[in-house]
C-alpha cells in the first residue's frame, strides 16, 4: 500500500522544478497526477512520459493560473476525466526581482498575479470539488523570503507572504469539511532560478544556512507527499520551513 493510493493529485507550474519534482514523488506513491503549466513543450512532455511511465493516469493542461476562466476550464476537464480532486498543490510562480525604486508597476503586478492570484483561482474553483467529497488536502508554495523579506524582492515576498495569511484564513474556513490547508516555505533550492546565480552569491547563501547545503526540490518533494498523505491528516493552516535551517 502507497502512500497515495487511490488519491488524484493536481500540481500547477510543474514542468520543472519544485512542482516536477512533486509530481513525480506522488506518482511513485500512487497517486493519479494532473499538472499544469503556462504551454506545452519539451518539458511537459518528457514529464508526461515520465508520470505514465510510473503506470499511475496523468493528464496535462496548458493553462495560465493567473487566469479564473482557464482554471475553471482545467476544472471542468479534471472532473471530467477523474470524477475528483483529493490533493492541490499551488506551485505555479515567477520572480521579478528588482530593488523596488526600479521596479515598474508591470513588475509588480505580474509576480501578484501568477504567485498570489494563482492560488486564489486554483483554490477557489477547486474547493467546491473537495468540499463535496468532504475531503482534501491543498498545499500552497510559500518562500521564506515571505516570512523574512528579502531585498530586491518585495514583489516576490509580498506574494509569498499573501499566500501564508491565505493558506490560514482557508484553514480555518474549510476545515469543517475535512479540508486541510498548508504552505511549504522552502528556502534557498536548487533550481534553474537559483543556478543563475554566481558562485559568491550562492557560497554566501551555504554560509547561511545551519546544515551548510542548499536544498534540492525533492527535499521539498518529500514534505509536499507528507502534507499530501494521511500521515498530516490533522494538521491544518501551519506554514512548514523547508529550508536546512535558513529562517532560524
Amino acid at each position: 500500500m502507497k502512500l497515495l493510493d487511490q488519491k488524484v493529485a493536481l500540481v500547477t507550474g510543474a514542468a520543472q522544478g519544485i512542482g516536477r519534482s512533486i509530481a513525480l514523488k506522488f506518482a511513485e506513491n500512487g497517486a493519479d497526477v494532473i499538472f499544469t503549466d503556462i504551454r506545452e513543450d519539451e518539458r511537459s512532455q518528457g514529464l508526461m512520459a515520465e508520470l505514465e511511465a510510473k503506470g499511475v493516469r496523468a493528464a496535462f493542461f496548458a493553462a495560465d493560473a493567473s487566469s479564473l476562466e482557464q482554471t475553471k476550464e482545467v476544472c471542468n476537464a479534471v472532473t471530467e476525466k477523474f470524477g475528483r480532486l483529493d490533493v492541490l498543490v499551488n506551485n505555479a510562480g515567477i520572480t521579478r526581482d528588482m530593488l523596488l525604486l526600479r521596479m515598474t508597476a508591470e513588475d509588480w503586478e505580474r509576480v501578484i498575479r501568477l504567485n498570489l492570484t494563482s492560488v486564489f483561482n486554483y483554490t477557489k474553483v477547486f474547493s467546491s470539488v473537495m468540499m463535496r467529497q468532504r475531503s482534501g488536502s491543498i498545499i500552497n508554495m510559500a518562500s521564506i523570503v515571505g516570512v523574512n523579506g528579502n531585498a530586491g524582492q518585495a514583489n516576490y515576498a509580498a506574494s509569498k507572504a499573501g499566500i501564508i495569511g491565505f493558506t490560514k484564513s482557508v484553514a480555518k474556513e474549510l476545515g469543517s469539511r475535512n479540508i486541510r490547508s498548508n504552505a511549504i516555505a522552502p528556502g534557498f533550492i536548487e533550481t534553474a532560478m537559483t543556478k543563475q546565480l554566481s558562485e559568491e552569491v550562492i557560497e554566501h547563501w551555504k554560509q547561511e544556512i545551519p546544515l551548510r547545503r542548499p536544498g534540492t526540490p525533492d527535499d521539498v518533494a518529500k514534505l509536499a507527499l507528507f502534507l499530501a498523505s494521511d500521515l498530516s491528516e490533522y494538521i491544518t493552516g501551519q506554514v512548514i520551513c523547508c529550508d536546512g535551517g535558513l529562517a532560524l
